[in-house]
């Protein structure tokens, strides 16, 4: 004997599993599954956005007759803090979850440049890699003094280079330049960072470093030179020799066997240097009398 037992559905029962997906700088995905396995008629939900920053809400319908529900919150803030909610439209029982959306990043090619009493930061314009970023917003500048452990905001701008003066000499200072925070300093870029950690000689750790590699190539490069005017003054030298050498023995040879004559002839001409004038000419070979050279 067996009995059916059909379970009446109860839509006072919140979305289950609600998470996120994938968060970026202007969206967000999330995902949740129905109150129960396996509805039988299409669902409708109320998915509500409460903006953390800015203090607003905005309430988006999706109907489903899914069991797993995925859904895109667009139009979203680079930095912003959400409290997303979702339930049924009849408003039955919630799921709830936060997310932060991924700020906007930092600026690239921070550099420092020392002049005489003060230090200019220089760094590329955020707009070539972000969309979401309007010049107009500019940029805000912190400043960390390691020796004194304190962080100052130095100012904002909408330039992308800033001026910084009164610094002190063997102080160590860290200088940060980011997207200006909006809302109270709650929604903020990424900063770029760098360090300047040599002043009492006036320059910066990345011109240090440079400077170090221009000496070192200072010296190297000239001695370099050297060492191939040297081979090849040393190349020149082995071919004259070479050259001369040459000579010395074409002009031998062409002593060594005459054939108007019909003998070998043993000439004392300057290619060969000097012979002994006493020594006697060799001469009267006949062709089938062998000659030997001691």
């Amino acid at each position: 004997d067996y009995v059916v037992v059909k379970m009446i559905p109860d839509n006072r029962l919140p979305p289950r599993h609600l998470h996120s997906v994938h968060t970026g700088k202007t969206f967000a995905v999330i995902k949740w599954e129905s109150p129960y396995d396996s509805p039988d008629q299409d669902m409708l939900y109320a998915v509500a956005v409460k903006d953390l920053v800015r203090k607003t809400d905005k309430i988006y319908k999706v109907k489903s007759r899914n069991s797993t529900v995925e859904y895109t919150i667009k139009k979203l803030e680079p930095g912003g803090k959400y409290h997303v909610i979702v339930q049924l439209g009849n408003m039955s029982k919630e799921s709830s979850m936060k997310i932060n959306t991924v700020p906007l990043s930092a600026p690239d090619a921070l550099k420092i440049i020392t002049e005489n009493d003060h230090i200019l930061l220089f760094w590329k314009s955020l707009a070539l890699k972000e969309s979401n970023f309007n010049e107009s917003r500019g940029y805000e500048i912190h400043m960390f003094d390691s020796l004194m452990n304190i962080t100052a905001y130095l100012g904002n701008t909408t330039d992308n280079f800033f001026k910084v003066s009164n610094l002190k000499i063997g102080h160590n200072y860290s200088f940060s330049v980011q997207a200006r925070c909006l809302y109270g300093g709650q929604m903020c870029g990424e900063p770029a960072t760098l360090l300047y950690d040599e002043l009492g000689t006036g320059t910066d750790s990345s011109a240090t470093k440079s400077g170090r590699a221009t000496d070192v190539a200072a010296i190297v490069v000239p001695v370099l030179f050297l060492l191939l005017v040297t081979l090849g003054f040393g190349f020149v030298v082995l071919y004259m020799r070479h050259r001369r050498l040459q000579n010395s023995f074409t002009a031998f040879a062409n002593s060594h066997y005459s054939s108007r004559l019909g003998s070998a002839i043993f000439s004392s001409g300057d290619d060969l240097g000097d012979e002994d004038d006493e020594a006697p000419m060799i001469t009267g070979f006949s062709d089938d009398v062998p000659m030997v050279i001691a």
